[in-house]
C-alpha cells in the first residue's frame, strides 16, 4: 500500500467516524417516546400518602407535602400510617406516595415493619405476578444518612423495587433526603415540585433509564440549539464536529458547593440550631456549644453538687459544661439529646478557632450565671465564685475529641487555670493518643460486648469494636488520671460483670465510674422506658460484684446516692494508709502542667472527705450544703 493511498482511507475513516458521532449526538433525543401527559387520578378515591417514621422527621415531610398537595393544588390524598394500614387493600389504590425513613441496620421503623414485610412477601409470591398494581402509580422519598454507607435510604430503594416489581407506573425517580448532609429540605422540595408537576398533568417522557421532565426537556432542546440559530439545525463543519458536541457533564465549582468539597460547610445547620437551642444550648460558631448544668444552679443555691464534687472535689458552681464538637460518631439509645446533634465519623466541616471558642463559652457561660441573681438561696458570694469558672467538663454533647484543634483548647482553659475532664465515646482511638495532658481523660464503655455495644451505641462505624478496643488500650498509655465510665441500663447490660471485670486489663483505668442511666423522657429515637432505669441498691450491687471480679485490683470508693453512681477506685495507687485519695489538688495540677515535666496521677491526689466515702450515712451528699427534698403529690390510683 502506498503512502497516498493509506493516507486517503485515514481521512476517509476519521470523516466517517465524526460523521456517525454527529448523527448519534443530534439523534439522542430520538429514543425518547412522544411527550405525554400522566393523566390525573381517574378514580375519586383520594391518593394515599404513607409515612414511614421514627424520630418523626418523614411525618413532617409527609404533612408539608399534603399541605402541598391538598391544600395549594387542590389533589386530594389522605395521610396514612402504614400500622394502621392493611396491606392486601393495596391493588385498590391509584395512587400511592411514600415517605420512608432508614432505621437500624437499614431496617424500616417500628410503624412499618408489617407493611414493608408484606410487600417484600407479596413481591416474590407467584401466585401474586406482577400486575398486581399496574393500575397504580407510585413515588417514593427515602429520608437517611450517608454516614451508615451501604444501608443509605435502603428501605426507599427497596419499595420503589418492590412496587416496580408488582406493575406499579413509578412517577417520579426515589428521592433521597440526607438527614446528616444538610441537604434535605432542599431536595425533598425538588422532588415534591416534580411530583406535583406529573399529578397536574404535566410534561414527560420516557426513555429507557427512566423519566425526563419538562425542565429538563428545555435544557435538552437547548443543547440542541448551542451556537446556533436555526432551531438546532444549523450546518457544522466535519473538522469541527469533535469540538461541537457539548458533555453532559459540569465542571465542579467549589464556591458554589457551598464550601462541601473543601471541609467549609458548617456542622450547624438552622435546623439543628433551633432544635438544640430549644433545649437550652448555646450555639458557639458553627460547631460547639455550652449550657448551664442543674447542679451548677443547685450549688449556687446552696443545694448540694453533682457526684464530680464528691468524687473528685469539683466545685460544681464553678463548673462549666461545653463541646467544641457538637457532632458524634453514635446515636445512642439513652442519649438525652434526643439524637438532635450532627453526626460524623471525620471531621468534615468549617473550623473555628479554639481561642475564639473558648473565650464565647466563657462569656456565654457568665451570663447564664449572672441570671441566677436573686434566685432564693444564691449568695452574694457563691454569685462572684460562678462568675470565674475553675472547671470544664467537656462532655456536654457529642464527641469533643474530634475537634482537630482539641489540644490547642485543653492548652487555653489550662492556662487560665480551669480543669478539664474530657469525655470521648471510644470510637478514636488515635485521637486518645495525640491528646495532650488533661485533668481526667473518660472512656465511655457502654457494653461489655460486641453485640451489645451495637445495640446501645448504635455506632457509625463498621469495624467500632475494634475501634473500642483499641481506644481502651490507648486509655493505658495514659499517664494522668484516666476514667471508664460505665452506663448501666436496667434489660440491656446489667448482667454483663464478667465481661466488664475483662475490659479492665485492657485500659487500667484509675477509676470506674459506674452509673445508672437517666431517663430523659419519651423519645421516638429510644426505647427506653422508667424500667430501663436502675435503683441505688442495683447500681451499689453491681459495683461491688465488679470490685469482687478484681481480686482486689479495684474497690468500692464513693458514692453519690442522688444520681445512683458508684467509683470503683485502684486500690494500690489511691488508697494510702487506709484513706482514699480520689480528690484532686487542682492547683497542684496547673503547677504541674505549667512546668512542663511529665508526671502522673499519683502527683496531683487529694485526700477524700468522709462524707463522700462509700457506706457513709451521708450518701456522697456534701453536709456544708442544704437538702432540700420537694414534696411530690401524687394523684392516688383509683
Amino acid at each position: 500500500m502506498t503512502p497516498s493511498s493509506l493516507s486517503t482511507r485515514l481521512t476517509l475513516f476519521a470523516l466517517l467516524s465524526a460523521t456517525t458521532f454527529y448523527f448519534l449526538y443530534k439523534s439522542r433525543r430520538r429514543c425518547l417516546k412522544p411527550l405525554k401527559h400522566l393523566p390525573l387520578n381517574p378514580n375519586p378515591r383520594p391518593g394515599k400518602l404513607f409515612f414511614l417514621s421514627q424520630t418523626g422527621t418523614s411525618k413532617a415531610l409527609a404533612q408539608r407535602l399534603l399541605d402541598l398537595l391538598s391544600s395549594k393544588n387542590n389533589i386530594p390524598f389522605d395521610l396514612v400510617d402504614p400500622q394502621t394500614y392493611e396491606p392486601e387493600d393495596l391493588p385498590k389504590e391509584s395512587l400511592i406516595i411514600i415517605i420512608a425513613s432508614t432505621w437500624e441496620d437499614g431496617n424500616p421503623p417500628q410503624n412499618s415493619k408489617f407493611f414493608v414485610n408484606w410487600l417484600a412477601e407479596i413481591s416474590t409470591d407467584f401466585r401474586a405476578g406482577n400486575l398486581l398494581l399496574s393500575d397504580c402509580k407510585f413515588a417514593v422519598f427515602g429520608v437517611g444518612s450517608r454516614l451508615y454507607g451501604y444501608t443509605f435510604n435502603a428501605v426507599a430503594r427497596d419499595l420503589g423495587k418492590r412496587l416496580r416489581g408488582l406493575g406499579a407506573t413509578e412517577m417520579v425517580p426515589v428521592g433521597e433526603g440526607d438527614v446528616d448532609g444538610g441537604e434535605l429540605e432542599s431536595v425533598f422540595e425538588g422532588w415534591s415540585e416534580k411530583v406535583v408537576t406529573v399529578l397536574k398533568g404535566g410534561l414527560v417522557m420516557e426513555n429507557e433509564n427512566g423519566i425526563v421532565y419538562e425542565s429538563d426537556v428545555e435544557s435538552l432542546e437547548s443543547d440542541d440549539d448551542d451556537d446556533g440559530e436555526g432551531g438546532g439545525e444549523d450546518i457544522v463543519d466535519l473538522e469541527d464536529i469533535a469540538g461541537k458536541g457539548p458533555s453532559r457533564k459540569k465542571s465542579v465549582n467549589v464556591a458554589e458547593t457551598n464550601g462541601k468539597l473543601d471541609g467549609k460547610r458548617e456542622m450547624v445547620t438552622p435546623v439543628i440550631r433551633a432544635n438544640l437551642e430549644k433545649q437550652g444550648y448555646k450555639i458557639i460558631g458553627s460547631h460547639s456549644g455550652v449550657k448551664i448544668c442543674r447542679w451548677t444552679k443547685s450549688q449556687l443555691r446552696g443545694r448540694g453538687g453533682c457526684y464530680k464534687h464528691s468524687f473528685y472535689g469539683i466545685e460544681s458552681h464553678r463548673c462549666m459544661e461545653a463541646t467544641p464538637s457538637l457532632a458524634c460518631a453514635n446515636k445512642c439509645v439513652f442519649c438525652w439529646r434526643h439524637h438532635t446533634n450532627p453526626i460524623g465519623k471525620s471531621w468534615q466541616w468549617k473550623m473555628d478557632d479554639p481561642l475564639e471558642i473558648v473565650n464565647t463559652a466563657i462569656d456565654l457561660h457568665t451570663k447564664m450565671i449572672k441570671q441566677t441573681k436573686g434566685v432564693p438561696g444564691v449568695t452574694q458570694e457563691r454569685l462572684m465564685e460562678g462568675l470565674s469558672p475553675r472547671h470544664c467538663a467537656l462532655s456536654l454533647v457529642g464527641e469533643p475529641i474530634m475537634y482537630p484543634e482539641i489540644n490547642a483548647l485543653v492548652d487555653e482553659l489550662h492556662r487560665r487555670r480551669i480543669s478539664t475532664f474530657l469525655v470521648t465515646n471510644a470510637q478514636f482511638p488515635e485521637k486518645i493518643k495525640m491528646l495532650k495532658p488533661v485533668t481526667q481523660l473518660y472512656v465511655s464503655v457502654d457494653a461489655a460486648t460486641k453485640d451489645n455495644l451495637k445495640a446501645i451505641d448504635r455506632p457509625l462505624f463498621g469495624d467500632f469494636w475494634e475501634r473500642f478496643i483499641d481506644s481502651l488500650k490507648a486509655l493505658k498509655e495514659k499517664h494522668q488520671r484516666t476514667v471508664y465510665r460505665l452506663t448501666l441500663v436496667k434489660g440491656w447490660n446489667t448482667e454483663d460483670v464478667e465481661a466488664y471485670s475483662k475490659l479492665f486489663v485492657l485500659g487500667k483505668p484509675d477509676f470506674v465510674e459506674i452509673k445508672g442511666v437517666t431517663y430523659c423522657g419519651s423519645s421516638a429515637t429510644s426505647k427506653l422506658t422508667m424500667e430501663n432505669v436502675p435503683w441505688h441498691s442495683d447500681v451499689r450491687a453491681f459495683s461491688e460484684a465488679l470490685a469482687l471480679k478484681s481480686e482486689g485490683e479495684y474497690e468500692v470508693a464513693c458514692e453519690h446516692a442522688h444520681s445512683c453512681c458508684v467509683l470503683l477506685a485502684k486500690t494500690e495507687k489511691f488508697k494510702v494508709n487506709g484513706q482514699w485519695h480520689t480528690w484532686i489538688d487542682y492547683e497542684k495540677f496547673h503547677d504541674l502542667v505549667a512546668s512542663g515535666r511529665p508526671f502522673d496521677s499519683e502527683d496531683y491526689m487529694a485526700l477524700t472527705p468522709s462524707w463522700a466515702v462509700y457506706g457513709a450515712e451521708e450518701g456522697g451528699f456534701d453536709p456544708d450544703q442544704s437538702r432540700y427534698k420537694k414534696e411530690r403529690h401524687h394523684k392516688s390510683k383509683r
